[in-house]
Order: structure tokens, then sequence, then C-alpha cells
């Protein structure tokens, strides 16, 4: 249940309220809205009259119950309100969500050396990305797969933070491994073969480090929010939703199939931010560009690529890579159609004309 406050409710009395309502066996959780301030209720609420929460208060506008299973992820949570995630990053905080600029995140698949992971930062940054992306830890299908440096790869991408000063996003595959991946990460990515590993989330769940949900490929819409609901109901409310293609009929032309109408209806469902990745949900670079525009026209509010400086040497994902040079001339692109949306940053270099 949510209790909607008044426009001017005094923030003693909305602490009295959440304070009477622990006492009825009730987690209430105050979330400060553009105009109003709304309370969600969390816990057994089924018996709950809302007319006996309405006596409780003058203050109170209007009581609502949260039909969504997943009640902490739902838009009706938040009173109608998208949220935003605010990542700390050596160059200053960057929001991602709905009323902001579309947040780009860009590197290779995985972590391979130094000098590789380095120049890659720059590069991206120079063009405009605010994350770098890097697996240091790497799920394979197959056992004989290279599946990235681990422990010692997170060291080489704190030396590319350091060098860059952008974000970084990388994944988190085992419940031990989130401590040490925290101290380096700006934003712990839960991959698609995780996404209901549910004792990793919680555990991501319990550590204040943003994370970045992808969406399982054989996973329904509302299977992936039950996922992020489990993150948000162990204490982070945190949470980007990635998109990175879900596995249908036909894999001949590409890897996956990106489902790019999943922006709306998101949008509709749940007040987290979204994110797209086409590399993934197409397998192809030559397939990056449209898809990467389709998604800003959309509505994503961040995208993540695939970016290696020699794609044909990559020790994983290099036939989805795009190269340095490919990703330069991709920023200016999708200016274009961020600009007409009014989503792009402007002190981003100019679109082309």
């Amino acid at each position: 249940m949510i209790v909607v406050m008044r426009v001017g409710s005094p923030e003693a009395e909305v602490s009295r309220l959440c304070e009477e309502f622990k006492g009825w066996g009730l987690t209430p959780e105050k979330i400060v809205g553009k105009h109003k301030v709304v309370v969600g209720l969390v816990g057994d609420t089924a018996d709950l009259e809302e007319a006996l929460i309405r006596e409780q208060s003058p203050w109170i506008e209007t009581v609502l119950r949260v039909e969504r299973p997943y009640k902490r992820a739902s838009r009706e949570f938040r009173h109608g309100e998208a949220s935003e995630v605010v990542v700390s990053t050596p160059n200053g905080p960057v929001p991602v969500g709905e009323h902001h600029p579309v947040a780009v995140v860009a590197g290779p698949c995985s972590v391979e050396n130094e000098e590789m992971i380095v120049e890659t930062a720059q590069r991206v940054k120079a063009a405009g990305a605010k994350f770098l992306r890097g697996g240091a830890y790497k799920p394979r299908t197959s056992p004989y797969s290279f599946q990235g440096h681990g422990e010692s790869a997170l060291a080489l991408l704190d030396a590319a933070r350091q060098a860059s000063g952008l974000g970084i996003i990388t994944e988190v595959m085992d419940t031990a491994d989130v401590a040490k991946i925290a101290e380096v990460a700006d934003v712990l990515q839960v991959g698609a073969r995780n996404m209901q590993n549910f004792a990793l989330l919680k555990k991501v769940g319990a550590q204040d480090k943003p994370v970045l949900l992808k969406r399982g490929m054989s996973c329904t819409i509302d299977e992936w929010l039950m996922a992020a609901e489990y993150i948000m109901a162990a204490g982070n409310p945190n949470v980007i939703l990635c998109e990175r293609g879900i596995r249908t009929f036909d894999r001949k032309h590409t890897r996956n199939t990106l489902d790019v109408s999943v922006v709306p209806v998101l949008r509709s469902l749940t007040h987290l931010p979204i994110m797209l990745d086409p590399s993934h949900g197409t397998g192809f670079w030559e397939l990056v560009p449209s898809m990467a525009k389709a998604a800003i026209a959309a509505g994503t509010d961040s995208l993540m690529i695939e970016v290696h400086p020699n794609p044909a040497k990559a020790l994983s994902d290099g036939p989805q890579s795009l190269t340095p040079d490919r990703f330069d001339t991709l920023m200016k692109e999708l200016a274009v159609i961020g600009n007409a949306v009014g989503r792009w940053e402007s002190s981003r270099e100019p679109a082309l004309v």
C-alpha cells in the first residue's frame, strides 16, 4: 500500500506516521517526490482497511493499494513518478533516469590487459561515454572458453578508472566476490544467466552500490521485475534494468532479439531506470548502430555498447564489438537522435550535420 501525503505535510507528521506504522508490524518507506511525499507500506496489508489508515492523520490525502506483485519496483509505489540512480564516479555524480540525458556505457566484453583496458577507457571517455564496462569474471557457455582473469582484472579496471575518470561497471557471478568487486566497481552487474540467482540478488541488495540487472535470455518482464524486487527488498533501491536481447526461434541472423518494445512497457510498469544493450542484443557490430539509435528514439535512459581496440583478436565477443573509431562515429550519430528527443548532454561533441 502507499500513503500519499498532502502538499506541505510537516516532516514531523510524516515521521510520526512512519513510527505508528512500524508499531503495526509494517515497514514504512518514505519517498520524496517532486510535489508530494509518499509513504510505502511493506508487509502484510491484505486485511488492512484503507479507512483506518486515513484516520491516522488529516495530512493524508489518499491511500492506494499496489496491485503488482513487485511492490517496490512498481511505478505505483512512487505514485507514478520515475526514480533515478545517481552513480558516484571520479568525474562526479552521474544520474541515470527518465529525466536525464542518455548515459552511455562502453568498453570490452572482458578485461584482457592493462594497456588495452586503459586505452579503451580513454577513447570511449573522449567520445562521450560516462561508464566503462569490462568483465573480470565472465560466465561462458563452454567451460573451455576464456572466463576472464578474475581478481587480477579488478586492479586493471581500477587503473582504467584512475586514468579516465569513468565509472566502472563489471559483473559479479558469485556471492563470495561481491565485497571485493564492490571495492572497485561503481555499479555491480548481475548478468542474464544470474538474473534468478536469488542468493546473489539478496547479496547485492544488502550492499549500497547501484546494481545493473540484465534480463535473462528467456525471462518474462514480470520475472525480471520480480528479480529487481529481490534486490530492493534486501535494502538497495538503486537498480537499473538492462535489456540485452531475448532468445527467439531465429538465431541465424542475430545472436538474440533485442526487445526495444520493452522500453515503453517498462515505463508503464516501473519507476526504475532502463538501459539497452544492442551489442549482446544483436551479436554483430554492423547491427549495433541502428539498434542503438532505435533505443534512444524509444526512450531508453542508457546504452551499453561493446568497444574493443582490435575486435578480431578479442578474447570474447569480438564480432559484436565496435572499434574506437566506429564508436566515435556512432556517438556523433546518436547525438542527432538524442538531441531530437531532448535526451542528449549538450557538452558532448556536436551532432553530424
